[in-house]
């Protein structure tokens, strides 16, 4: 076994060598790549999500590598892009400027043209395009090789690049979005790429997106029920409509095949951790009571695969690893490596 993964053994100590995993293979021989977005500035509530690429890469490391639900899958090969550090360099400093923004509102007062603070809005809002730019063309010259791609964030603004390349690339797909929120504010709180704006925008920018599944969504403004019940794109499976099922006696895999039963062929998946109950994920930014529990998430995603369907691409955002404990890195690791194996599984 090691000798035919380059001397890698899943059954030895985890490598902590950089890369997710531990995993040896380079760009060129994976079957999957993996970019990371350490970028976190506009989350209006906690941050920390920067940090998320780093603290997972180290958490995965610890896991065991037998998926009963795609079984040996990783061994066609998930490499580790290289990091872009200087995301986290422009972050930093950002989020200190978008947390006054952001506190100057909350104190009900406008931020005035021309003033201090209205061009650090500018200035956020211009880089984060920058940011938005960079993914795409990195995402786009991934595609050229005939690479599968998953990102991870960073907030849930990291991953529109992506979803515009592969766009290009696949024509017509569907997003299966799973978040405690609906992300379907425009412009939220001044910023144009809010970690709460990602689907309006692409929406908005990408009629390749034919359908956007949104499940376990529980904390929503009445303007995003309203697009929601606007936008016939949209299909709506809120925590309150799977619970009322759940209660009355339906099992979550009739629930589950409603779902799929509303994606296209071609499907994205975009996992906001906060989709999952705040037990899973603690520090987040935004966390939510309720929610779906790891084997729900994960059981949903490999029904999509078995019902036939193509995962053509995923991000894996808003993890917040604590000051002091790793658990949410330690959740984060094992859903991005279920991520890997379906779309690998999918793709076959």
């Amino acid at each position: 076994m090691a000798d035919e993964l380059n001397g890698f053994d899943p059954d030895d100590t985890g490598v902590s060598n950089g890369n997710y995993f531990g995993f040896p293979f380079s760009t060129e021989e994976a079957r999957l790549i993996l970019i990371s977005v350490p970028w976190d500035v506009t989350s209006s509530y906690g941050g920390g999500s920067s940090s998320a690429p780093d603290a997972i890469i180290e958490a995965s490391v610890q896991l065991d590598f037998h998926d009963p639900l795609a079984p040996g899958r990783w061994k066609q090969g998930i490499a580790t892009a290289p990091i872009d550090y200087s995301i986290q360099e422009r972050s930093l400093p950002l989020r200190e400027d978008a947390v006054r923004i952001m506190e100057h509102l909350e104190s009900g007062k406008p931020i005035e043209e021309g003033s201090i603070l209205y061009r650090k809005l500018e200035r956020i809002n211009t880089i984060s395009d920058e940011i938005n730019t960079e993914i795409y063309d990195q995402s786009l010259s991934w595609l050229a090789a005939g690479k599968l791609i998953g990102l991870v964030g960073g907030d849930h603004s990291t991953p529109y690049g992506l979803i515009r390349a592969i766009a290009e690339k696949e024509g017509a797909f569907g997003i299966l979005h799973i978040d405690a929120h609906c992300d379907l504010r425009e412009k939220y709180e001044g910023f144009s790429n809010s970690h709460a704006s990602i689907m309006y925008n692409v929406l908005r920018d990408i009629p390749e997106v034919v359908r956007l599944v949104q499940v376990g969504v529980r904390d929503y403004a009445a303007k995003e029920i309203e697009r929601v019940r606007q936008e016939e794109r949209i299909v709506f499976f809120p925590d309150h409509k799977l619970c009322d099922a759940r209660f009355r006696g339906e099992c979550w895999g009739k629930s589950v095949d409603r779902i799929v039963e509303k994606l296209p062929e071609k499907v994205y998946i975009s996992f906001d951790i906060d989709g999952l109950s705040p037990e899973n994920c603690p520090h987040t930014g935004t966390p939510v009571p309720g929610g779906l529990s790891f084997n729900e998430a994960i059981w949903l995603i490999a029904r999509v695969v078995d019902s036939g369907r193509k995962i053509v691409g995923f991000d894996l955002c808003e993890v917040a690893p604590g000051k002091d404990n790793q658990w949410d890195a330690n959740v984060g690791a094992r859903v991005l490596f279920k991520l890997c194996g379906q779309t690998i599984r999918s793709n076959e």
